[in-house]
């Protein structure tokens, strides 16, 4: 499927599991997105407390670390505003709570497009389907569909918090073992390097890292028909209709 052109869309809202995700599954895109001057919010629904590999690290501590490395990821594509939903790591699940916390960022947002996670196991790259990342996505497309356009839907948030319903135009699904359409991002790969190099409690100990992250790159490429070594981050365009 197509996408709507960039140049139609004003604001997109990322939704993951936790921080980091959207550094490694769409850091190119989004690069390209906000380079356009396009808004792009980000909504991190875990605290990200059980990554890194420093036992000396207390996981509040860690909580504290993982916000600022995600906080530092963003600045380098221009993207300051994050909302930070702060479940517990390794313990999200699609609840109906989960989808009322996202129906309300989507509300205050008001994004044209979002970026999601896969809610489907990609038997492929098991890394992608953790737990935490299907849920999220299982929340967010529920949020998208039927929740956030709904006034019926988590009434108080219009009643109370005077959120008013609104619809997306469409939702790009990362990391989907099903994907349509790819973007090329040879030319946003370092500015996505810098976002991961951010996440420093999660990439300084991975031996070789920058070359598995242009290795994903090259093998997206290669499967789209991309020659000479260019780089593809790949998603699925679900349309809402």
């Amino acid at each position: 499927m197509n996408p709507i052109l960039d140049t139609e869309i004003e604001r997109i809202l990322v939704v993951t599991a936790h921080p980091d995700d959207l550094d490694f599954a769409a850091g190119g895109t989004i690069a390209q997105w906000t380079a356009k001057g396009i808004k792009v919010s980000y909504c991190i629904c875990t605290n990200g407390d059980q990554g890194g590999v420093d036992p000396s690290i207390t996981r509040d501590e860690m909580k504290a670390i993982r916000r600022r490395e995600q906080t530092d990821a963003g600045k380098i594509f221009g993207v300051s505003d994050i909302h930070f939903l702060d479940y517990r790591d390794g313990w999200l699940v699609p609840t109906v709570e989960l989808r009322k916390d996202i129906v309300r960022v989507i509300r205050k947002v008001r994004p044209d497009r979002m970026l999601i996670q896969s809610p489907e196991r990609n038997w492929n790259r098991l890394g992608a389907s953790h737990p935490d990342h299907l849920a999220a996505g299982e929340a967010a497309i529920q949020a998208i569909y039927p929740d956030a356009g709904n006034p019926f839907a988590f009434e108080d948030l219009l009643r109370v918090e005077g959120l008013q319903p609104w619809e997306i135009k469409e939702a790009w699904v990362m990391m989907s073992e099903h994907y349509d359409h790819h973007v090329d991002i040879t030319d946003t790969f370092e500015k996505k390097m810098a976002a991961l190099h951010a996440h420093a409690s999660q990439t300084l100990h991975v031996e070789g890292f920058e070359e598995r992250i242009r290795s994903w790159g090259t093998a997206n490429g290669e499967a789209v028909g991309l020659t000479d070594g260019r780089l593809a981050e790949t998603f699925k365009i679900v349309a809402r209709q």
